[in-house]
């Protein structure tokens, strides 16, 4: 009986870091989604394929040429971004002038085509990166493995310079002046047409690098975007909608949520937590913890 709290308490704890570690993934996609709610004021449900594009993006690089975990990140966020904008010119800005509904529902559209042509190109097989395998650390009764920490310093990276460019550079401080009121961010010189089009290249753009971290810690195929939807979808309506900051506390809050809940119910029922906490937010909080007041 004396082992007993002991080894209960470690599983809580391996069960605290892999929350944290999944995420932190998370988050750098939500990101993405949130960022570009904040400026064009409808949910892009097309950012799963984003993600996915991005993540065999960067494994064609990596396993065809050889390109190391940094620059297939560079190439998955260049690629997805591109895709985003290719996408969002040609499909979704049409449909702006019916509604933010009806671009919400266009996405869903877009995202299923998308995935399909990832399917016509790469097929339904399971692909994993060329990376070298490193056995998993243990300390005080925890396992953690260096690919997951690696993966996790490059996503508080990325999130630290999301950060700093919207905080202190022109295109940020511009991107944050449409999202707060585009009238007058206009009226101030800024064309909001242009700040949206560098949004959704920034915002698809972090979908393609999270795919690729989320596709580090297993392996990538057609629906790996898919998966992980609700659970962006869940952190960023968890943090409120349009705050970058709130993004991160849901996801970060998500993932402890999710991994927690694997202590008491099957695997299987998972995805149930962000369902749930969507439920939950809407009810107590509709704009979420970190989202705007209605007026």
């Amino acid at each position: 009986m004396p082992d007993a709290v002991p080894v209960n308490m470690t599983i809580l704890l391996q069960a605290l870091l892999n929350g944290v570690m999944n995420g932190a993934l998370i988050a750098v996609p939500a990101i993405g989604f949130t960022a570009i709610f904040a400026v064009l004021r409808y949910p892009n449900f097309a950012i799963a394929a984003y993600a996915t594009i991005g993540a065999f993006a960067a494994w064609w690089v990596n396993v065809h040429f050889g390109a190391g975990i940094l620059p297939a990140l560079l190439i998955a966020f260049a690629v997805a971004g591109c895709v985003g904008v290719s996408a969002e010119e040609t499909a979704l800005k049409p449909l702006r002038g019916a509604g933010a509904l009806t671009v919400a529902i266009g996405s869903i559209a877009l995202n299923t085509v998308l995935e399909n042509v990832v399917r016509l190109f790469f097929g339904n097989d399971l692909r994993g990166y060329d990376l070298p395998l490193v056995p998993d650390w243990r300390f005080m009764g925890l396992r953690v493995g260096p690919q997951q920490l690696q993966s996790l310093f490059f996503a508080v990276v990325i999130m630290g310079a999301v950060f700093a460019f919207l905080r202190y550079t022109r295109f940020g401080k511009a991107m944050r002046a449409v999202a707060d009121n585009p009238d007058l961010a206009r009226l101030k010189g800024i064309e909001p047409a242009h700040i949206a089009v560098m949004t959704i290249f920034l915002g698809a753009g972090l979908a393609g690098i999270g795919g690729v971290l989320i596709g580090l810690d297993a392996s990538i195929d057609p629906m790996l975007g898919f998966r992980v939807l609700l659970t962006v979808f869940a952190a960023a309506v968890l943090g409120g909608l349009g705050s970058i900051p709130g993004a991160v506390a849901g996801a970060l809050a998500i993932g402890i949520a999710e991994e927690c809940a694997l202590l008491v119910v099957p695997a299987t029922y998972r995805s149930a937590v962000g369902f749930a906490a969507i439920l939950l937010v809407l009810t107590v909080r509709p704009r979420g913890f970190f989202g705007e007041r209605a007026n």
